[in-house]
């Protein structure tokens, strides 16, 4: 029985400890978390040889989530844009059964009354990947009957609906550290319910990480019973400068392994320090 958790990203400054200054950094990440949101990919579509560089670093069982092209999700809405589907799908391609799924991030202004075009493009998709749609509209958590059409319209091919957690950032005002976070995050309401085998969560916590601990309990409990009815979630931690987010990651598998002790460990790095004659 396997959680997998991660962060939004494998690089960063203050990873330097543990990361090497260049080539393998994607490695030494995967010695620690077995998940990673692929958010780069939203912004530029990468060379086939950036990727083949990705998957050499990677086992079969590491779950990277690459998000689809803003071309596709923001600037086509998910219309008229085979062309630049078939270019992602084949940029990631080299990723293998590392790409756990594709993630459909679609911006706050995609409605209920887009769904047409969501359903047209997820029978489309090829069905050798898996889906995740992160939805942003307040309709698909305020309004019942806006709901239950976007579930069924991803029941129907098997696609899971991706929470994106923002309460805890939410609750209270910023510090100064979090201003940019409440800026840029989205607002919406808390949704704890899976549709398929492989739940995805990407929680946001505080600048504290007691705060941040504090908040994910639900989750927590959540996740393991997730686990326990068979499941196979994945959990992404963030803080607003995401420089524990690795420890956070380790520290929230580490929780719900307490409640499920069958739960297969994380990857344990090698040292880092220095060595020693003794």
């Amino acid at each position: 029985m396997r959680l997998h958790v991660g962060c939004a990203m494998w690089t960063h400054a203050a990873w330097q400890e543990w990361q090497p200054a260049s080539g393998d950094r994607l490695a030494a990440y995967a010695a620690r978390c077995n998940a990673v949101e692929g958010n780069t990919t939203f912004y530029a579509i990468p060379a086939v040889r950036t990727v083949e560089s990705w998957a050499a670093q990677l086992t079969p069982e590491f779950r990277f989530l690459p998000k689809l092209h803003k071309s596709i999700t923001h600037e086509r809405r998910l219309t008229g844009a085979d062309e630049e589907l078939r270019t992602f799908l084949s940029a990631i391609e080299p990723l293998g059964p590392s790409a756990h799924a594709l993630w459909i991030q679609l911006p706050s202004s995609f409605g209920p009354n887009d769904l047409g075009a969501l359903a047209g493009f997820l029978r489309e998709l090829p069905r050798s990947y898996r889906c995740a749609v992160e939805v942003r509209h307040p309709a698909f958590f305020e309004n019942e009957q806006a709901t239950r059409y976007l579930e069924r319209v991803l029941a129907r091919v098997h696609v899971e609906w991706l929470t994106f957690d923002t309460t805890v950032l939410f609750d209270g005002l910023p510090t100064p550290a979090e201003q940019e976070a409440w800026s840029k995050k989205p607002r919406v309401p808390l949704r704890t319910r899976a549709l398929t085998e492989y739940p995805i969560v990407r929680y946001h916590g505080r600048e504290s990480t007691d705060r941040t601990v504090d908040g994910w309990q639900p989750w927590v409990a959540i996740v393991a019973d997730w686990l326990r009815e068979g499941r196979s979630p994945t959990v992404f931690l963030h803080t607003p400068n995401n420089a524990d987010a690795v420890t956070l990651a380790r520290r929230f598998h580490a929780e719900v392994a307490a409640r499920v002790p069958e739960l297969d460990p994380l990857p344990e790095p090698a040292p880092t320090g220095p060595m020693t004659l003794f």
